[in-house]
């Protein structure tokens, strides 16, 4: 088979992806997110850049429209499909074998399909990631549960936060379908995480503004996040010592993402002492960690315990950045160090376009490789395989073997 058969037919792994909405659902959020993480009022300029006519020429050939179709056009061609034709036909051409799913967007769950239903479409071959952030705030949000009797001034808070965390953090790890936890503190406080685990009475303090804010501002009905850095960090280094415990892997939002993201501090680069700190612990540097890519390739070629994942890029970047990453990933990150995932969420199309696109530049970069003498086609067959399903069975420690022609 030649190479670019093998790169577009070999079945993966999506090692991080979001929850598709529900048939009711199916309206509610605006299309052009599967091109744009812009916020709203901006959203839709998206269909004016490169990843915008790549995508709109993608899915007219998907749903066998003139390659001239209009984005509108293509939005009223897909919203009168029956969803699950619609869902199946984006799904199957994906070649996805196996969905690892974080639905632990808030304020969104309610919208989208449950991981059992993504069964249909990977043999029932879908497993969860935790977003550990949303579990400490899930502590919080429902106070009655166990802060009934503590007392912020005099102490008991901390106790009884890190008590109801942590055990909530074992019984998941214990949970078969959990196969990693994942942390977006990336976007909360940064990934700047301090070491210092004796400041208790900061700890103290971000718990107690937090309850108090939630009661006051949330009225007890409202989603709200928790942005104490003290706390957050707290959580990163709860979640980690877990995941020694346990042997699973955390993975970490680095890089691109909506608006709201701490970009200065959405570099790997900070994570070297936590990374140094925890070395019983694989850490997962997310989304090519764009537009530090280089800073992830560096962290994962000079400590065992990080790999990296180029999800999101497609069909986020042009082809070219898209390429850049990869081989700016390919620059020094380790074969065995390099995972794909699609970051799709709500629409099918997110995981359809994530898919090609990042077929179409591993194949387009490896043969680069080839024709320049670097590998030989045989050995850029292997690392297909590495990147789209074996490191991530290894890492997730999956029982899985690739099943061509899902």
């Amino acid at each position: 088979m030649s190479l670019r058969d093998f790169v577009f037919d070999y079945p993966a792994i999506d090692n991080h992806a979001h929850p598709i909405l529900k048939e009711e659902y199916r309206q509610s959020l605006a299309f052009e997110g599967v091109i744009s993480e812009g916020r709203p009022d901006s959203i839709k300029d998206a269909i004016h850049s490169l990843p915008g006519y790549r995508a709109a020429r993608q899915l007219a050939e998907l749903y066998e429209l003139d390659p001239e179709t209009e984005w509108e056009e293509i939005k009223s061609h897909r919203d009168a499909l029956q969803y699950d034709q619609l869902c199946k036909i984006n799904m199957q051409r994906s070649g996805i074998q196996c969905l690892l799913l974080d639905d632990g967007l808030r304020g969104t769950q309610d919208m989208a399909n449950d991981l059992s239903w993504h069964g249909r479409f990977t043999n029932n071959s879908v497993y969860r990631l935790v977003r550990v952030e949303v579990v400490a705030e899930v502590r919080v949000s429902y106070p009655q549960n166990y802060w009934h009797g503590v007392d912020g001034v005099t102490g008991g808070i901390f106790e009884a936060f890190n008590s109801a965390f942590r055990t909530t953090l074992q019984d998941l790890a214990r949970d078969p379908v959990v196969v990693g936890f994942k942390s977006v503190v990336a976007y909360r406080t940064g990934l700047n995480v301090n070491l210092n685990s004796d400041d208790i009475s900061s700890i103290k303090r971000g718990i107690l503004d937090t309850v108090y804010s939630w009661k006051e501002e949330a009225g007890g009905s409202s989603v709200f996040r928790l942005e104490h850095k003290a706390v957050n960090d707290f959580v990163v280094r709860t979640v980690l010592s877990i995941a020694a415990e346990f042997n699973k892997p955390v993975q970490f939002h680095t890089g691109l993402g909506d608006p709201d993201i701490i970009l200065t501090l959405s570099s790997p680069i900070h994570m070297q002492p936590i990374i140094e700190a925890f070395p019983n612990v694989t850490f997962v540097l997310l989304h090519g960690s764009y537009p530090h890519s280089r800073d992830a390739g560096y962290l994962a070629s000079a400590y065992k315990n990080v790999y990296v994942d180029f999800g999101e890029v497609a069909p986020i970047l042009s082809r070219h950045g898209q390429c850049s990453v990869v081989e700016q990933l390919l620059e020094i990150t380790p074969f065995n160090k390099i995972m794909w995932s699609t970051d799709g969420h709500w629409w099918p199309e997110s995981f359809y376009l994530a898919a090609i696109q990042s077929r179409e530049v591993l194949y387009e970069v490896l043969s680069a490789f080839v024709k320049r003498g670097d590998i030989s086609e045989r050995q850029a067959i292997s690392l297909t395989k590495k990147f789209l399903f074996e490191n991530a069975k290894k890492v997730y420690n999956l029982d899985l073997e690739p099943v061509w022609g899902k």
